[in-house]
């Protein structure tokens, strides 16, 4: 025990002597390589592998550690000799005596039962046939070193080639090239890949299950696979519609082509974010796999570009801490919206900024507004005010210098990390500009400059008929009528015509019914989504009109005027109930589940078949469903009162769920339920039965523990 204790003092001592002298591990060893087996055992939620690492010695050191949290260690050897090691929560620790050298070699086994980082979705023994079993990574920020032994610190790039095991039956993804698949044997498949640049450990990327592919090749003669699983093949087209064009566009107007051997795009379930940027590997929300319908409210354009615009801005040139995050994600958010100008045109690209801007002024305005240059930031921050502070800086310099600062910028610094000097560096000697007082207002500053916002979108002349339409909201409607119509006259603009139907709420005056019909018969898909949202009171003049909203090509439009319509003419509700009883909607089942509960509310509607209607709305909470559907079927059951033992269960369980925004919902209306003294019975007497893992929120509410 004396003996160990000396060690941990020795290698506390030495890191205390390294923050004084603010060095990091990188100022001592550059590791070049990993190269390791991974076996994956999905039933078991257990990883085991051996890597070996290549590495130089820069100065001398007497300790050397790798991330690997919560794991045990094998076989270390250090150049083919056993070597002693110690180790922790964190990882493994060499205490010896390192001197500058190069080409030396650490090797050890390992197995990790990971908690964060790798997930395996639906490997649980009660999963029906039809439950897609999954296993994904993420690792953004500090999280791959809970199932691959790598590095915490962004810093330390190194090239990694990984094998995989996997059960067989599956397909696999990985960073690189898949220079190798074969069978080890029949329950068992090796998946070998090859990557030739380094990047950061946090974008080691992997997912398996049950895909199929579809292969494009860019302009540039990059290969792209897009994958899917079976089931959505008929949302390939919308889903990707745009993936060449996106990708063709970003190579061009970012001007260094992409820096990867291929890229991929992988739909996983019950994802934490939208998307991530693995290394040409981009793993993303199955949620955003849509029809053409949903395509035109909620599709994968934005996420396709901001992760492509990633390989770039984050995967090829890195930050060196979270203070300059903003080099990763506000980047990545404004040239995904260029390359959404592109595809979408002007309007849509000012439109988009004017909403960021109303929304970082509003914080601004609140006193929560904050610097970009910080730590802790929130994403509105990094995300969209850092793309503000792009589109000033191109305003200020001229879109010409800002192109070759662009590409300057990240030839010089390909494959390292950097800081935001190093980066307003180019732009000063591109531009001739000193641009210290632009860093003080609009990287430095934590008020949002919304004066100069403005000044840039008044470049938009949309925008600018836009505002000035939008300033008449509080004017009376007689003043204004004239102008509403203009705003509606062919051809309508999507926003302009929403905020002419936006200040017609709650009028139903003659004048208001004429405007209300010539915005209905403009044909504008968005134009008529606003109309089925506001308009509450669905007059009889207009219910021919309002019927036919039925049939748009917006899932939002139709599950506003099923509910509408049900409302407000309950004498067709059952010729309603037909004209959608086929209709699912979103990946989210919206107007599917608004049918469930529409029949199940309505007096004497098909009694015969409320025992059917009900179970159906109460399995979408079953644990092996996408968690969007669980929580839309939760807010059903909540609205109707009508969570049987089952649904209360599930519930229970998603307390613990790994999606931290679907668990806090969870979590809150368990809270809500135990208010009532009935629900608050049947959950005690439910989560006895729960293991502990399963149980421990709500005993934290009730023992607060």
């Amino acid at each position: 025990m004396r003996k160990q204790l000396i060690l941990v003092f020795i290698f506390w001592s030495i890191n205390i002597l390294a923050q004084e002298n603010n060095f990091t591990q990188t100022d001592f060893f550059d590791f070049k390589e990993a190269r390791a087996i991974i076996r994956i055992f999905p039933e078991g939620n257990k990883v085991e592998g051996n890597i070996n690492f290549v590495f130089d010695v820069l100065k001398s050191s007497d300790s050397l550690h790798i991330d690997g949290k919560n794991m045990q260690f094998s076989e270390v050897t250090l150049n083919g000799k056993p070597v002693k090691f110690k180790k922790d929560e964190n990882g493994i620790f060499l205490l010896r005596k390192f001197r500058p050298s190069s080409g030396n070699k650490i090797g050890f086994s390992y197995t990790a039962f990971p908690k964060k980082a790798l997930y395996f979705i639906n490997w649980q023994e009660k999963v029906p046939r039809n439950g897609m079993k999954e296993v994904w990574s993420q690792g953004q920020g500090r999280e791959t070193s809970n199932w691959l032994p790598s590095f915490d610190d962004l810093t330390e790039k190194l090239v990694f080639d990984l094998t995989y095991e996997f059960p067989a039956g599956y397909e696999l993804i990985s960073n690189g090239t898949l220079e190798d698949r074969r069978k080890i044997n029949d329950s068992t498949v090796q998946w070998q890949f090859d990557m030739e640049k380094p990047m950061s450990s946090y974008l080691v990327g992997v997912a398996a299950g049950n895909y199929s592919s579809k292969n494009i090749v860019s302009s540039t003669g990059d290969s792209i696979q897009l994958y899917y699983r079976p089931q959505d093949s008929l949302n390939v087209e919308p889903t990707y519609r745009y993936s060449e064009r996106i990708f063709d566009f970003l190579e061009n107007e970012i001007g260094v082509p992409y820096p990867w051997k291929n890229y991929k795009q992988v739909p996983v379930l019950d994802f934490l974010y939208s998307g991530m940027e693995n290394t040409g590997m981009t793993i993303f929300s199955n949620s955003l796999m849509t029809d053409s319908i949903g395509f035109h409210v909620q599709n994968y354009v934005n996420v396709n570009a901001h992760e492509l615009a990633h390989q770039w801005f984050g995967d090829l040139v890195t930050e060196k801490n979270s203070t300059h995050h903003w080099l990763n994600e506000g980047f990545a958010t404004y040239f995904a919206l260029l390359a959404e100008k592109d595809i979408f045109g002007e309007d849509y690209f000012y439109w988009k900024l004017y909403q960021t801007a109303e929304t970082l002024k509003e914080k601004s305005d609140q006193g929560k507004g904050e610097a970009i240059l910080r730590t802790g930031g929130s994403s509105l921050t990094y995300y969209q005010k850092g793309a503000w502070a792009l589109q000033i800086l191109k305003d200020r310099i001229g879109e010409e210098a800002f192109h070759e600062g662009i590409k300057k910028y990240l030839q010089r610094n390909a494959y390292k990390n950097v800081e935001t000097d190093d980066f307003l560096k180019v732009m000063e000697e591109v531009s001739g500009q000193d641009l210290s007082q632009y860093k003080k207002d609009w990287l430095e500053q934590s008020a949002f400059k919304a004066t100069q916002a403005l000044e840039s979108l008044k470049k938009s002349e949309f925008l600018q008929n836009y505002l000035k339409l939008a300033a008449l909201r509080e004017v009376p409607f007689e003043e204004k009528k004239e102008i509403l119509s203009r705003a509606l006259d062919f051809p309508v603009n999507d926003y302009i015509g929403q905020e002419a139907v936006n200040q017609l709420s709650g009028n139903l005056s003659e004048e208001a019914i004429r405007l209300y019909k010539k915005a209905f018969a403009t044909n504008n898909l968005y134009v008529r989504q606003a109309i089925a949202q506001t308009m509450e009171k669905v007059p009889q003049i207009l219910q021919s009109e309002f019927e036919s909203l039925l049939k748009d090509h917006s899932y939002v439009t139709r599950e506003a005027a099923l509910y509408k319509l049900w409302a407000n003419f309950p004498e067709k509700r059952e010729a309603y109930f037909r004209a959608t009883e086929d209709q699912v909607g979103f990946y989210n089942k919206n107007i599917r589940m608004l049918w469930l509960v529409l029949n199940l509310v309505t007096p004497d509607y098909e009694p015969d078949k409320t025992t059917q209607y009900y179970n159906e709305l109460a399995g979408y909470t079953e644990e092996w469903r996408p968690f969007e559907v669980r929580q839309n079927a939760f807010s059903y059951l909540f609205q109707i009162d009508a969570f049987n033992t089952e649904s209360l269960e599930s519930l229970l369980k998603c307390t613990t769920h790994h999606t931290s925004a679907f668990k806090k919902y969870c979590r809150e209306l368990v809270k809500e339920l135990m208010k009532n003294d009935e629900y608050r019975q049947r959950l005690l007497e439910i989560s006895g039965k729960m293991d502990n893992s399963e149980s421990s929120f709500i005993r934290s509410l009730t023992t607060g523990q």
